[in-house]
């Protein structure tokens, strides 16, 4: 892979079941199993998926319009499945995006369908993985003996 298309996160354990997520550029939030106000992965999961398209479709519409309200609700249903592993379905996205009344407000409101329409098939990296799969390696780095 070239260096422009590599991406990464480093995540320290703190205590038991409590995590610190950082980033190339320095950033870091904290990350547990839901004990307390930490995200837990799977909320992260949520977060990543309506975060990618937010940012898709505020790039094209903002163009247009400043909104005069954006939220995103993320929502699905954490199942064990009929061969006995955790994971998510019924993953949905809901927008609540008004625009300002005029000519720029109504070429928003225009575009949003688009917006969110090309988000969904080809801008969202994070949906799109989600949706089309990809193999996931679980490896074990080798650490100093004896620590």
């Amino acid at each position: 892979m070239s260096e422009d298309t590599f991406r990464s996160v480093e995540i320290e354990r703190t205590s038991v079941g409590k995590y610190v997520v950082r980033n190339a550029r320095g950033g870091s939030m904290s990350m547990g199993a839901g004990e307390d106000a930490s995200f837990t992965p799977v909320e992260l999961l949520l977060a990543a998926i309506g975060g990618c398209t937010s940012i898709d479709v505020d790039h094209i519409t903002s163009r247009r319009a400043e909104p005069t309200q954006f939220s995103v609700e993320v929502t699905g249903d954490k199942i064990r499945d009929e061969a006995g592993g955790n994971r998510m379905q019924n993953l949905k996205v809901e927008f609540t995006v008004t625009f300002p009344a005029g000519a720029d407000g109504d070429r928003a409101r225009e575009a949003l369908p688009r917006s969110l329409q090309q988000s969904h098939d080809r801008l969202c990296t994070v949906s799109r993985t989600v949706e089309l799969g990809t193999p996931v390696s679980i490896v074990t780095a080798a650490g100093p003996a004896g620590d």
